[in-house]
């Protein structure tokens, strides 16, 4: 009971970390809410270093993933004839009150709710695999932009989060 207990709190404070550093990338983009894309990046940041060595074993190299975002939003606002403002030093500052994430991040959050039936630690592995298994949304197309195969760094990132591997 107690083991289920401390398993508990620490898939809270682990959350609570991904979810503040997913809002400070958002905030970097000058957007209030976090995507699926902001979410990957501050799975990066775990201590566990399970996202990383699933992005290493894929053959992906993990810090190569903010630049494919960035390139994104830049094409998506050419798309539509639109250039993006020089980045800005100065983020964003967060919305007092309730923590919001986009609908990107909300479908991320929710689908880690439901795979948290085991007791295993949450890992960012598991941030991984949800979002490697995207197919649309700015962290996909940032995934397809690096070569990545997605399936691989899917099977990747579940294999070490099943195994509990943690670094």
């Amino acid at each position: 009971m107690f083991k289920r207990i401390k398993s508990k709190l620490n898939d809270m404070s682990t959350i609570k970390s991904l979810c503040e550093k997913a809002e400070t990338y958002a905030l970097q983009d000058q957007q209030r809410e976090p995507g699926a894309e902001h979410f990957l990046l501050a799975s990066l940041d775990l201590p566990d270093g399970t996202a990383r060595l699933a992005f290493e074993r894929a053959g992906v190299e993990p810090d190569a993933l903010k630049a494919a975002i960035e390139r994104q939003y830049r094409e998506a606002l050419g798309s539509i004839g639109l250039e993006a403002d020089a980045p800005n030093d100065m983020p964003m500052s967060a919305t007092p009150g309730v923590y919001h994430a986009a609908p990107s991040g909300q479908e991320l959050m929710q689908a880690l709710a439901a795979t948290r039936k085991d007791h295993g630690p949450l890992l960012g592995a598991h941030v991984v695999g949800i979002v490697a298994g995207m197919s649309h949304g700015v962290a996909a197309r940032a995934l397809r932009a690096l070569g990545v195969d997605s399936s691989l760094l899917k099977s990747t990132a579940d294999a070490i989060a099943e195994g509990g591997h943690v670094r």
